[in-house]
């Protein structure tokens, strides 16, 4: 599944290097555009959807929290 993210990630923003970045939001990496594509991108791929609860920085800030979000959404 990362390896799946990974590749989401990246078709977005090919210019950063998601696997070691570790404050993709805290640092400002993926602005609110960013995100909003990216949920739109995640919740096609993995057939989940993102709510307005689970936007929260702690989500998105790497790319394991993005993963473990999606782990929560499947169950």
């Amino acid at each position: 599944m990362k390896e799946k993210v990974l590749k989401v990630l990246t078709t977005l923003r090919p210019d950063v290097d998601f696997e070691n970045e570790t404050a993709l939001i805290t640092d400002e990496i993926l602005d609110s555009f960013d995100i909003v594509s990216l949920v739109a991108e995640l919740n096609t791929e993995f057939d989940v959807t993102i709510g307005a609860d689970d936007l929260e920085e702690e989500n998105f800030n790497t790319v394991d929290a993005i993963v473990e979000l999606i782990d929560s959404l499947l169950d």
